[in-house]
């Protein structure tokens, strides 16, 4: 009788991972720490007035005074910019599948693509207003698909027409057909490349919001806030409500980022970056 021997997880793995992953971001925090105490000194050693740059002690004095209208204003704009970028996603993922499905067509509708990506969005904005009515947030949300789809549509087919060819043969000789290929190679290939894409598109989809905002919208709107402020010289509030879209932007890319570890436990990219 044969006896399996199951050798324990060392007690440091946990510890060893947490730590290394707070001592990776150490460098940035320090980066982060002086540049806002830089940021401070000068505005306050130069006598520099708040119309140019507001001090960074400001800027949260009014984060929390308005807190309530300014929160209000990101959610609203979040709500837009999570539209688009599902919108957005949705849209390349699924024409990658088919661009890598059928080269041919991928090689006749790629330049188009691109010539769309290089379309200035602020000129686009306008007329999406026009189409979808200035109040309505699907013409905000349509800017942040229409910015989201390009990085995610060129990362998803690069995942999935790179995969080597040795990993095709061993498939097809195991009488595996274009689907079972597709589902059990490529895909599980391209999940880094589409996840790369995917956080790419949360801080698009967020300008997207903003900047059709800025060309009318509701009054909750963040770009609307920021627009408003400036116009009266409240650069204080104007950046507040900036520092308020660069939170939300950054808890957007985490999410992702999070939900790519949870997905990814399997793969061996993250594997490798575990060891």
């Amino acid at each position: 009788m044969s006896t399996t021997v199951v050798e324990p997880i060392p007690r440091g793995t946990l510890s060893t991972r947490v730590g290394r992953g707070l001592w990776d971001w150490f460098p940035a925090v320090v980066v982060f720490v002086a540049g806002i105490g830089l940021w401070e000194g000068l505005v306050r050693g130069l006598d520099i007035q708040n119309f140019l740059l507001p001090p960074p002690s400001d800027i949260v004095r009014t984060l929390w005074t308005e807190r309530d209208t300014l929160w209000g204003a990101g959610w609203f704009t979040f709500q837009e910019a999570l539209g688009g970028f599902v919108i957005g996603c949705t849209a390349a993922l699924l024409a990658s599948l088919v661009l890598a499905r059928w080269r041919a067509l991928g090689a006749a509708l790629m330049p188009y693509a691109i010539a769309a990506n290089a379309v200035p969005i602020i000129a686009f904005a306008p007329i999406t207003n026009n189409w979808f009515g200035t109040l309505n947030q699907l013409s905000k949300m349509v800017i942040a698909a229409v910015l989201c789809f390009f990085p995610v549509l060129v990362n998803s087919l690069r995942g999935l027409t790179s995969v080597r060819p040795q990993q095709i043969e061993l498939m097809r000789s195991y009488a595996a057909g274009d689907v079972e290929i597709f589902r059990r190679v490529r895909v599980p290939n391209a999940l880094p490349y589409i996840f790369t894409g995917l956080k790419v598109a949360t801080v698009l989809a967020m300008i997207g919001a903003i900047v059709g905002d800025y060309f009318g919208g509701s009054q909750d709107a963040l770009g609307i806030q920021i627009r408003r402020q400036a116009g009266i010289f409240a650069f204080t509030e104007a950046w507040a409500a900036i520092l308020v879209a660069s939170i939300i932007g950054i808890l957007f890319y985490g999410a992702i980022a999070a939900l790519e570890r949870l997905t990814m436990r399997w793969h061996p990219s993250a594997r490798e970056a575990a060891e």
